[in-house]
């Protein structure tokens, strides 16, 4: 057993972390006209750099990787002037941020393509039990069934790839420490890994490791050329069904090859779902499985993977310490705690109460309500 503490300062690489406490990425759905980041947003990030890193919310690289309203993106001057505020913000108040990049794939809606066009997809198999949020037919603001998908094109895939050597780039101008690819919960990355899903007969895709892993893995290397292995991080849901996916006889061989790879490349970090994902999606899941990963499973990820290793999964203070405690997990990432009280590092360290933020106002735009409005524990 190890002695590791959540308020032990961490080396990620060349970064130096305060602490072991990971703000995990969150959609928030703040953004302003053009999905440009604001001030109100780097006050909310701001306000929660005692966290020793933060992975921002999920961020679109281009306009046809859109899949719910008013999320960030990172492909205009303006959303990166945007972010430019969220990444001066953290890091005038002590803390680290990442940026969590991600393109959704067939889980979007018509009404966000450019063009009213159909959603990407590795097929166009659509995500039959999924919703995403968007306007439906009559122009109301709900949360409606995702798009039937077009099929990506092999041609198409190298210019996809530079798109997000593009975010890549622009991520870095906006000052961000480093990048997390977001390869989990049925997006894009993880439509083409799965091996039910991805009946391609390219060289991205059937029953062969190498092809269902290659467009994540050449993506990968981007990031690596553009930003440096040590500041690059991929996102994984192990055994999940989020986002309509199908049982995959394979995902498990599928994932340790894929370890092995980030490994060999030298990649900062994985981070782990380490609570399985149920079936739904953000609305229709109003509590996570009790079931975690198995503790094989997770040993041998140790075995492989010699980089920094995050879960995150609903975890309290004590369930974390325990969880370093084993020796196999670095650091611990933590969502909706962080929605409520901004000040969480100093709430576990000192054993002050938590306050448990309401749903209703995780997607909301009534400005600072339910966003920047939780005041520290010493300003009650």
């Amino acid at each position: 057993m190890k002695n590791n503490s959540l308020f032990d300062p961490y080396n990620l690489g060349s970064q130096q972390l305060t602490n072991r406490v990971v703000m995990a990425p969150m959609t928030r759905t703040r953004t302003s006209a053009g999905d440009t980041p604001n001030a109100l947003i780097a006050k909310y990030y701001g306000q929660r750099a005692s966290a020793g890193l933060i992975i921002s919310e999920a961020t679109d690289i281009a306009p046809h990787g859109k899949g719910y309203l008013w999320t960030p993106g990172i492909f205009t001057d303006a959303q990166v002037a945007g972010w430019k505020l969220v990444t001066t913000e953290v890091h005038r108040n002590g803390g680290k941020i990442f940026m969590q990049i991600w393109h959704v794939g067939r889980m979007s809606h018509i009404s966000m393509m450019p063009g009213g066009q159909a959603p990407w997809g590795v097929t166009n198999e659509r995500a039959a039990d999924s919703d995403v949020f968007a306007h439906d037919a009559s122009g109301r603001l709900t949360f409606v069934r995702a798009s039937t998908p077009r099929q990506l094109e092999t041609e198409e895939l190298p210019a996809l790839i530079t798109d997000f050597r593009q975010a890549f780039r622009n991520a870095a101008e906006a000052g961000f420490d480093g990048i997390e690819l977001h390869a989990a919960n049925g997006y894009l990355f993880e439509q083409f890994m799965n091996a039910s899903l991805n009946t391609r007969s390219d060289e991205y895709g059937g029953q062969s490791l190498e092809n269902r892993t290659r467009f994540l893995l050449n993506v990968v290397d981007a990031a690596i050329q553009e930003l440096g292995a040590g500041n690059v991080g991929v996102r994984l849901s192990p055994f999940g069904h989020y986002n309509s996916m199908p049982n995959d006889p394979n995902g498990e061989a599928t994932y340790f090859y894929l370890c092995s790879e980030l490994n060999r490349r030298g990649i900062g970090y994985i981070h782990l779902l380490y609570q399985l994902m149920p079936k739904g999606n953000m609305e229709q899941v109003t509590k996570f499985e009790e079931t975690h990963l198995p503790d094989e499973f997770v040993k041998k990820t140790r075995e492989i993977f010699n980089g920094t290793i995050i879960w995150c999964g609903s975890f309290t203070k004590e369930a974390a310490q325990t969880a370093l405690a084993t020796g196999w997990v670095d650091l611990i990432a933590f969502g909706r705690p962080f929605i409520g009280n901004p000040d969480l590092v100093a709430r576990f360290k000192n054993n002050w109460p938590l306050v448990e933020a309401d749903r209703s106002a995780y997607y909301t735009r009534n400005g600072e309500i339910g966003f920047t409005d939780f005041p520290n524990y010493n300003l009650f």
